[in-house]
């Protein structure tokens, strides 16, 4: 795993000896297993602050006396937080979700950020194949029953899971342990993950299939994705009626993959035999949620890491990766920080932010399965080693795809993973700019590219997109329509966009030949709504319109 040395990011920080020889002050705020205190308490040059629970007010009050703040997912690292913490220099999220993180703030503070994401695979894909279990057997109703007195099998009917077929819908660590733990149940195995070759999923021991083919044939289904705009509300009322009948529903990932609504309803036809959700669209669910009410829904209150094991196992990871990090200089499963020194991290930010950028950008717009990954650097840019901004560009291209777990160190791996090809390439001349950067993408819809870069002040741009040159600020929202170039298509874009109360602040129109395609690019000050981008697609002179969203 790589890691950073905290001695290069602060040259002057307390681990040297000859500096300061006072102890680290490690503020924890969240309830920790006894097990991970004691590994703090007993390194001998810790100063432990445990406060389990403490209210935001009463962690602004003792953030600035701390080294390095470890967090569960019940503290707010907000960046008003942040930036009261003088001396921090390390966040630790015991677990693997950082979503209560301001990972931004801490970006601009210098603050590494770091989480725990093996402590707790295991644990939830056991409470995966439990609730699956449970689920079949109708287990949950039947304890009930029977502790009301009541003594019957024949209302407790379930369904056996040998020789059943599981489908699953993400290729991830807790899916291929599932996948593990299917085998031995003697279950077939089927799998959708686009970004998966055939090679990979079939060396995992399960069958690539496409997502109908994955709905059509599963006896079982359950979900291990992060939620994205690619999967959000994936499971809804279109998807439900391509699902083969009374097949049993698993969710123990996010809530927002599943439409509530639609799903109460697939269960009413008896679409959906059955659910078991360890997580909902909102939580904790409101009381009249009408699933709670389903006898054929059993529920848990996010359980899938609840266990001894895993709590201590993520406490234990935590406590050392601080340790470590104040003491010697090392960090593992940095998030948010490359393996460079401080004063090259300097001179590389604005490429760092140029490379993520075009990467996010060209992902929303592509929005498909790409199988290789090129990156071309051009200019004054390759007297910096360049491996730093290709990590940067991966985590550009998976972020809006996988979610905010990609990060600089998990990026390249996924992409290994994935059986996804990386190249690069060095030039010394730009093509008209001092510095420059390319990448390229091909999959499923041929090759994209899309080139960027710095102007004055270290401002990113876009200067190309495929064989159009344009000038865009990537930030906020972005509308990309690629049309062809005939009279009436600027007049429609502005007539729908106004209908919809879109404002648009800049627009770059950028064309090859006349009466051939054009390319538009308008930022706007909001998001463009559905309904106005199907209502421009519809229009014959619209080949395609995208919407791309960028951090501001």
């Amino acid at each position: 795993m790589p890691s950073i040395a905290a001695r290069e990011l602060y040259p002057l920080s307390k681990q040297d000896p000859s500096v300061n020889t006072m102890a680290f002050h490690v503020l924890v705020s969240d309830t920790f297993s006894t097990e991970g205190l004691t590994i703090l308490k007993e390194s001998g040059d810790i100063e432990l602050d445990y406060r389990p629970g403490i209210s935001a007010k009463e962690l602004l009050h003792h953030i600035p006396n701390a080294d390095a703040l470890i967090v569960r997912g019940g503290t707010a690292v907000t960046a008003q937080l942040i930036e009261a913490g003088e001396k921090l220099k390390i966040i630790a999220r015991a677990g693997i979700g950082v979503e209560n993180i301001d990972i931004t703030a801490a970006n601009r503070r210098g603050i590494v950020v770091t989480n725990t994401p093996t402590g707790s695979t295991t644990t939830m894909a056991e409470h995966a194949m439990a609730m699956m279990l449970a689920l079949a057997r109708k287990i949950p109703q039947a304890c009930h029953a029977v502790k009301q007195g009541k003594w019957s099998s024949a209302a407790f009917h379930g369904s056996d899971i040998y020789g059943k077929t599981l489908g699953i819908i993400g290729g991830g660590k807790i899916a291929r342990r599932v996948i593990e733990y299917a085998h031995a149940l003697h279950m077939n195995i089927n799998l959708y993950d686009p970004y998966l070759s055939e090679e990979v999923i079939k060396r995992l021991g399960a069958r690539k299939v496409s997502f109908d083919t994955l709905l059509q044939n599963a006896d079982f289904l359950t979900l291990h994705v992060p939620l994205n705009m690619e999967t959000e509300h994936m499971l809804n009322a279109k998807t439900f009626a391509r699902l083969k009948r009374g097949c049993l529903l698993i969710n123990c990932a996010l809530g927002g993959l599943i439409n509530e609504r639609d799903l109460i309803r697939a269960l009413d036809e008896g679409i959906v035999g059955g659910a078991a959700l360890d997580t909902f669209e909102t939580e904790p669910p409101s009381p009249d949620n009408p699933l709670l009410s389903r006898d054929n829904v059993i529920c848990t209150p996010h359980l899938r890491a609840a266990t001894v094991d895993a709590q201590i196992n993520v406490t234990c990871q935590a406590a050392h990766q601080v340790i470590n990090f104040l003491r010697s200089g090392v960090v593992h499963n940095a998030l948010n920080v490359p393996s460079i020194n401080a004063d090259l991290l300097d001179s590389l930010r604005p490429y760092l932010n140029l490379a993520e950028r075009l990467g996010s950008f060209l992902s929303q717009l592509l929005r498909k399965p790409f199988s290789s990954i090129r990156v071309e650097f051009f200019g004054d840019i390759i007297q910096h080693p360049t491996e730093p901004l290709t990590m940067a560009a991966l985590k550009g291209l998976l972020t809006p795809l996988l979610g905010s777990r990609i990060n600089y160190v998990n990026a390249p791996h996924i992409v290994r993973e994935r059986g996804i090809s990386v190249t690069e390439t060095r030039t010394n001349i730009a093509e008209g700019f001092s510095n420059m950067i390319r990448l390229h993408v091909c999959g499923e819809e041929g090759e994209q590219s899309i080139s960027g870069a710095l102007f004055g002040n270290n401002e990113s741009r876009i200067v190309a997109i495929d064989e159009y040159p344009v000038e865009c600020i990537p930030e906020g929202d972005i509308l990309v329509v690629k049309n062809v170039d005939r009279p009436g298509v600027l007049a429609l874009l502005g007539t729908v966009l106004a209908e919809k109360n879109v404002n648009v602040a800049m627009m770059n129109l950028s064309r090859r030949k006349i009466s051939g395609k054009a390319l538009s690019l308008l930022t706007v000050d909001q998001a463009v709504p559905d309904a106005a981008i199907s209502q421009l697609l519809a229009d014959e002179r619209i080949l395609s319109a995208r919407q791309v969203s960028m951090p501001i």
